[in-house]
């Protein structure tokens, strides 16, 4: 994280949603917010994609993002009136989302959320009175206790969306928060990466090199992956005993309609909850 302002990969990561509305017409993901958020040159950004390198990371985040959004809206739909966005960076759901009743909290750093709310005012973006920013030192405050803080009631069910962030992490401070969550009646979708197979498509170790380098030279690596049976031994250990883990080849044919294909390593959507 720059401070105060949101980190370089979460800027990208908000880029590459907003790229999505233009190049790919919203096929998967719609966020009418998404350029607005960024305060960018829109056309001179689309001006400069050239050959669109990153097009697969861009869809994989299209789909993150459509993943977690249908999950919420089914679990309001079911009841749950108590939305956390950890990690919230640009991310505009809060800001697009039409369920009267249901309370929004977005968790980030607080310099980062401070940055936001300013870049939300500058972009002309209301903030309803549904939403609430909840400024966390994820290293050092106490989730569970912050969220009751915010106004969560603890003792009611939760539905969070946590993502692009678990890459960036040590397994120490993912537990942590997946532990913190497992303490609630919570629903979470999260992303994460696994290895790559151990004889890799040279297509696919290319954009994963390639990616590690770009983080890296910002200041934000990625940390090692998580193979899926550490992550599912973490989340049962945190709490969550019904687990949906989706690799490439789900990802493909369950979200983008695709013909299943490709490497089960790479981003993984996983969808836990504590609830049976």
């Amino acid at each position: 994280m720059r401070d105060g302002q949101p980190s370089h990969t979460a800027f990208g990561a908000a880029r590459h949603r907003a790229l999505h509305q233009d190049l790919d017409g919203a096929a998967v993901f719609r966020d009418p917010l998404a350029w607005r958020i960024l305060g960018v040159d829109r056309h001179a950004i689309l001006a400069g994609v050239g050959d669109d390198a990153h097009r697969a990371l861009r869809w994989f985040i299209a789909a993150r993002h459509r993943c977690a959004e249908d999950r919420v809206h089914a679990a309001i739909a079911g009841g749950v009136d108590q939305v956390v966005v950890l990690g919230a960076g640009l991310d505009t759901f809060a800001y697009r989302m039409d369920h009267p009743g249901v309370t929004v909290v977005e968790v980030d750093h607080p310099a980062t959320g401070t940055w936001k709310r300013e870049r939300l005012h500058e972009a002309g973006i209301d903030v309803p009175g549904h939403v609430r920013h909840l400024g966390v030192d994820f290293d050092h405050d106490d989730l569970v206790g912050a969220l009751s803080t915010a106004g969560v009631d603890t003792h009611r069910p939760v539905v969070a969306m946590w993502l692009g962030v678990i890459p960036y992490l040590t397994r120490r401070s993912v537990a942590a928060t997946l532990g913190a969550l497992g303490s609630l009646s919570c629903e979470v979708v999260a992303d994460y990466r696994a290895p790559l197979i151990s004889t890799p498509d040279p297509v696919d170790l290319d954009r994963v090199t390639s990616l590690e380098r770009r983080v890296a030279a910002v200041g934000e690596p990625l940390t090692d992956p998580l193979p899926p049976e550490d992550m599912r031994e973490i989340l049962t250990g945190a709490g969550f005993v019904t687990i949906d883990d989706l690799d490439r080849p789900a990802i493909r044919s369950r979200l983008l309609g695709l013909p299943p294909a490709g490497d089960a390593g790479g981003g993984h959507i996983v969808v836990a909850s504590t609830a049976t």
